[in-house]
């Protein structure tokens, strides 16, 4: 088999690139070790509102979260919202399910099964060993951990947050209105625990930087007379590796380009890599389609000026990887600078100077009828 682009790896960005290179006239595949689309799925699949802005996601496939609540380690919180903001939750394994149909209905061959074990560049072609496929052009969308870049010589991830998640069915315990976040030097240092209730399951994770070793249970325990969650039965377990080091400067080669998680297209700050991928990857199947179709500019020089370097992220990364001890945390979340900065990071704006109150008064109208324990709009405790 001879083919235009080549992709390995059936990620967001691997689906959506091969999706607009198949629209564009380009003879494409997909390979990826999974027995099926959304098997084996290492990611929360929480999709920020940009993200929901680059790919017309059908909604059955989304729950709408509106709010943030962020805790302290001693448990108190405070809510945090930006109307006209929201961010959604995702049956996750529906939507690889779905990214993939939209690929095979577009023309491109998505096949299952198939790992990746290297290649080889070959008079202009690149030829995959074991496998009879040469292609003009590969993508490497193949994740943290990309076999594309090692076998191409091309920068690797080196930092990393470690991700850990359990599902648990639906309970009456977590304010659907929010995403619930958590600040602790105990049990998340380097980033956040979350509870995020989802269409059909809720959420419970934590991720941890520095080389530390995630204890879910541990925080499960801290959280139980919260949210009761040893009353829930668990529906899926996942653990996964996030790269926190921000885009890579070496991804590509001759004929090579890696995108996604594999490029180092993640927030450095919050983990979030999902938009990145939606709206990176159609960018780089439409520039390899105007390269090979139209003689147009190598891929990876337009990528270059597109792909934002995320400095100030990168940053705040290495402040975050000092997390605070937790009396501070404590002190710190109830004040106003605390506020806006969280508003800042989640919804990359202030909420200063919001009508509060009609805003409850729309939430408690739209959220009519369903769970809302505990706390109201912007009270702490």
């Amino acid at each position: 088999m001879v083919l235009d682009l080549l992709i390995v790896g059936a990620s967001f960005a691997g689906l959506v690139a091969a999706k607009t290179a198949a629209a564009r006239g380009l003879d494409v595949a997909v390979i990826d070790s999974k027995r099926e689309p959304g098997a084996n799925i290492r990611t929360t699949g929480i999709l920020v509102r940009e993200a929901i802005d680059e790919i017309d996601i059908p909604a059955h496939l989304t729950r709408k979260v509106p709010g943030v609540r962020l805790y302290a380690p001693n448990l108190s919180s405070v809510d945090l919202f930006c109307p006209g903001y929201a961010f959604y939750t995702t049956r996750t394994a529906a939507l690889l399910r779905w990214l993939t149909d939209e690929a095979r209905e577009a023309g491109a061959r998505v096949l299952y099964g198939l790992r990746f074990d290297g290649g080889s560049t070959d008079n202009g072609l690149i030829r995959l060993d074991g496998i009879d496929i040469q292609t003009r052009y590969l993508i490497g969308a193949d994740g943290a951990r990309s076999r594309v870049a090692k076998c191409f010589g091309l920068n690797p991830n080196r930092r990393f947050l470690t991700g850990v998640e359990t599902e648990f069915e639906t309970g009456d315990s977590v304010d659907p209105r929010f995403l619930h976040c958590f600040l602790s030097a105990a049990f998340a240092p380097g980033h956040i625990a979350w509870a995020a209730p989802g269409p059909d399951v809720i959420q419970v994770g934590l991720a941890v930087g520095n080389g530390k070793k995630p204890d879910l249970a541990a925080f499960l325990a801290h959280t139980e007379s919260r949210f009761g969650w040893r009353s829930m039965k668990i529906v899926e377990r996942r653990s996964g590796l996030i790269p926190c080091g921000g885009p890579l400067r070496q991804t590509a080669s001759p004929g090579v380009l890696l995108i996604g998680d594999a490029a180092g297209w993640v927030s450095p700050l919050t983990g979030g890599g999902i938009r990145l991928a939606f709206r990176h990857g159609r960018r780089a199947a439409s520039y390899v389609a105007d390269h090979l179709l139209n003689g147009g500019a190598a891929p990876e020089a337009r990528l270059v000026s597109d792909v934002p370097p995320l400095r100030w992220k990168r940053l705040l990364r290495r402040a975050f990887d000092l997390t605070p001890p937790d009396p501070l945390l404590n002190l710190a979340l109830s004040t106003g600078p605390m506020r806006r900065a969280a508003e800042l990071v989640y919804f990359h704006r202030s909420a200063h100077g919001v009508d509060r109150d009609a805003y409850q008064k729309w939430l408690d109208l739209e959220y009519a009828g369903q769970a809302r324990p505990a706390n109201r709009l912007g009270k702490t405790g």
